[in-house]
């Protein structure tokens, strides 16, 4: 069984310690490729020194997260656009808003967000959109600014059944992680009743690591885990879950050497 998860953080300071040994238990686990979301300007370089040491597995993207987008967001988007100028992103990501941690700055993170969608649409990339606390808001903000082409992932989808339809009619994939294992994790009553053609799969690593592994350091290795549990509500085998997937991913993906 072979799997792609689309939203790791595999250059976190947290693998500093047993990096290539944690690589190889990914290989391991038959995961053939790690999309990596950028999170600021301080992340940037230690991706990219993922992306030299295991290339045929390691994949940037380039985006401010909005728990980042502060007084300087705007010095720091111009930083990642230059990059963008330079050489071949996967996507811009991972952008979007967050209510969780700070709901004074919602305006900056629009107007953060607004931008990076812009540029997504001048290189038709996709976008890998955080929501946390945050998701009806997106949603809304996305529709307005889709133009037909837009694609992407709302990354980390823990919401209603009502907001993956609108999600997925906009052509939008969910990014299905480890909270679906979680016993309340509510995805129980969404996933069965949406069809796997929408879904990627994914781990945050280092957070939100599946059962049985909830509350130690995350990793793509443990995507099986939430591969199974998907197959287990669709009701059909872990490789098919990982096959379509993978597939979907690839094609979001589209700049991105097969």
């Amino acid at each position: 069984m072979q799997l792609i998860d689309t939203h790791a953080h595999i250059y976190s300071s947290k693998f500093d310690s047993d990096r290539d040994q944690v690589i190889e238990e990914i290989r391991a686990a038959g995961i053939t490729k790690v999309f990596m979301p950028n999170v600021d300007v301080h992340t940037i370089d230690a991706m990219l020194d993922c992306e030299s040491r295991y290339g045929d597995l390691c994949v940037p993207m380039m985006g401010l997260h909005p728990c980042d987008v502060g007084d300087d967001f705007e010095a720091q988007l111009q930083v990642m656009e230059n990059w963008l100028h330079t050489r071949p992103f996967a996507a811009v990501g991972e952008i979007g808003t967050d209510l969780y941690w700070d709901k004074t700055n919602l305006d900056r993170q629009l107007a953060a967000l607004e931008i990076q969608v812009g540029w997504a649409k001048e290189r038709e990339l996709p976008i890998v959109l955080h929501c946390r606390e945050s998701i009806d808001l997106t949603i809304d903000f996305i529709e307005k600014m889709h133009d037909g082409k837009l694609r992407g992932i709302f990354h980390c989808f823990t919401g209603n059944l009502d907001q993956a339809k609108r999600i997925t009619e906009m052509g939008f994939l969910l990014g299905i992680g480890g909270v679906v294992t979680f016993k309340n994790g509510g995805l129980d009553q969404v996933i069965p009743y949406i069809g796997l053609e929408h879904l990627v799969l994914e781990t945050d690593a280092p957070y939100l690591a599946p059962v049985p592994h909830r509350g130690k350091r995350n990793s793509p290795a443990y995507l099986p885990f939430v591969a199974e549990r998907v197959g287990d509500l669709l009701q059909v085998p872990a490789a098919v879950v990982a096959e379509a997937t993978s597939a979907q991913a690839l094609q979001l993906f589209t700049k991105i050497e097969k």
